[in-house]
Order: C-alpha cells, then sequence, then structure tokens
C-alpha cells in the first residue's frame, strides 16, 4: 500500500495485527517493538542475533501455509532467507500455488540443506491451494509431466505433481515412510488424518502398546514417533497458538501488600530500573 495515507495504512496495520499478530508484527525490526532506549545499553550485533533467533523460533514452531503467507514472513522460516523467500514469492506468482512440499526443490537456491530445514515448517493446506492463480495462462500451476530439476553434478530428480495429505501436517518429509509404517500398524490412511477415527485407532494402539514399543517396530526415536503421532492426530490446519490461555489480569493485585511469596503473575514489563522492574 505505497499510494495509500500514512495514517490509513497505520490502521490497516492494527487491524491485521489482530487477525494474525504474528505475520504481522515480523515486518517490523525486533528492536523496535521494545520499549524505551535499553537495547542500546547492549551489543547491537548480539541484540539483533538473539533477536532474530527468537523470531525465526516463533515463526517456524507455528508453521506457514506456503500460498497464504508474506514474502516477509517467509524470511524468518529456519532455511530460509531473503533471497530464497524471493524466489518463491516469485515462483508462486508465476507458477500458481505449491501443490506439495517436493515442489520447493525447484525454487532458485533451494539445495538438499535448505530444504531440509525448511520443509518441516511448510505446510500445504488444501483448502488454500486454489488461493493464488499463475500471472500466466499458458504456465499451468500443476504440471502434466512430473518435473525434472536438473542441477551442476547432480541427476535429474522427478518432481511429484500430487497432493500428499501428509504436507499439511508438522512430520518431516524425511519421516514420512515412519508415518505411513505407523499408519499401516494402527489400520488407518493418509486421507483419514486429523478424524476422530485415526484418533481412536492410535489411542488404542497406545494404551495396548507404549510408545517405546511403537518405536522400535516401526523403526525410529520415541520423540519422532510422538512428533509423528501428533501430526497425524491433530486436525487439518492446526494451529499450536489456539490452545494459549488467554492471560487473566489480577484486579486484587494493586499494591506490594497484595504480593505473597511464591505467588505466580502474568503481565508485561513496562520499564526497568537498578532497583527492580514496573509491571
Amino acid at each position: 500500500m505505497p499510494d495509500m495515507d500514512p495514517n490509513l495504512r497505520s490502521a490497516v496495520s492494527i487491524g491485521r495485527r489482530v487477525q494474525d499478530p504474528l505475520a504481522e508484527l515480523v515486518k517490523i525490526d525486533p528492536k523496535h517493538i521494545g520499549i524505551g532506549t535499553y537495547q542500546h545499553d547492549v551489543s547491537a550485533g548480539a541484540l539483533k542475533a538473539a533477536l532474530d533467533g527468537v523470531v525465526q523460533e516463533c515463526v517456524s514452531f507455528v508453521g506457514v501455509d506456503i500460498n497464504t503467507c508474506s514474502e516477509i514472513l517467509m524470511r524468518h522460516v529456519a532455511g530460509l532467507n531473503a533471497g530464497r523467500a524471493r524466489n518463491i514469492a516469485e515462483w508462486r506468482e508465476k507458477n500458481g500455488s505449491f501443490i506439495n512440499r517436493e515442489q520447493l526443490k525447484l525454487i532458485k537456491g533451494m539445495g538438499p540443506k535448505s530444504f531440509q530445514q525448511c520443509a518441516g515448517f511448510i505446510r500445504i493446506n488444501p483448502q488454500t491451494i486454489n488461493s493464488v492463480k499463475p500471472s500466466s495462462q499458458s504456465a499451468p500451476a500443476v504440471p502434466e509431466k512430473p518435473v525434472a530439476k536438473k542441477g551442476k553434478g547432480k541427476t535429474g530428480t522427478n518432481i511429484p505433481t500430487s497432493l500428499n495429505p501428509l504436507d499439511q501436517t508438522c512430520i518431516h518429509p524425511e519421516s514420512y515412510h515412519v508415518a505411513q509404517r505407523f499408519l499401516t500398524l494402527v489400520g488407518g490412511t493418509v486421507d483419514q488424518i486429523g478424524s476422530t477415527d485415526l484418533r481412536f485407532c492410535v489411542e488404542n494402539k497406545v494404551k495396548t502398546s507404549c510408545v517405546e514399543e511403537l518405536a522400535k517396530t516401526v523403526d525410529t526415536t520415541p520423540e519422532t514417533l510422538r512428533l509423528i503421532m501428533d501430526g497425524l492426530t491433530q486436525p487439518p490446519g492446526f494451529d499450536i497458538r489456539q490452545n494459549f490461555g488467554q492471560e487473566d489480569f489480577k484486579r486484587g493485585i494493586v499494591s506490594i501488600s497484595d504480593l505473597q511469596v511464591g505467588a505466580v503473575l502474568t503481565g508485561r514489563v513496562d520499564n526497568t530500573a537498578l532497583f527492580g522492574a514496573l509491571l
């Protein structure tokens, strides 16, 4: 909105912060969100590295819908940077929506290591696949034949063009084969991801056999299997933030005398001084 009045542009930004605070606030340099001038009291380089790490962790922890997220938001996904995010946005505008995670390998600058880092944090939501239309009618979003990506010193890699239900979960592509084995073990299919029936099958299987035994059966670690079970049983479009409780304002705490030893309170630090923090 470069041509819009700054006041109106600010109003739009405030509205977007209500809709999706994370997606809007990542557009602001983290040091500018701070209160006061205390950020100037520490090393600028160390502060930037720490803040960037926190933002990247938050974005990756929540995950992004690759077909709807902004270029700025993509920059903060682990394994991506400004260049790769820009290439993804340009590819999306030219070819349309991503159908699966494997298509990320077609992006310029997306090597095996980068793909390994970012793939698990990127979601392909079936409901938003048609939200992006290609800029050219001659360039369909889904090629009729698998596309071969050729790189210097590498053999061509066939990129599938079909939708993979596992791409909408937090399960990493390198664990898809383990997820398939686990689904076979519990008697489920990928089409049942997030359904009550599959959740019931998984819970029954865990009751009869512990997670450690099941992990040995499907040849993985208990930690990976727990992540896979979460990805399979969470409803489509699951957002971990929806389980966070809202902070309660303690109206009874208005003075120092209201505090008790061991009390746990929620709040925001508005200022700091040598003698303590002000809430």
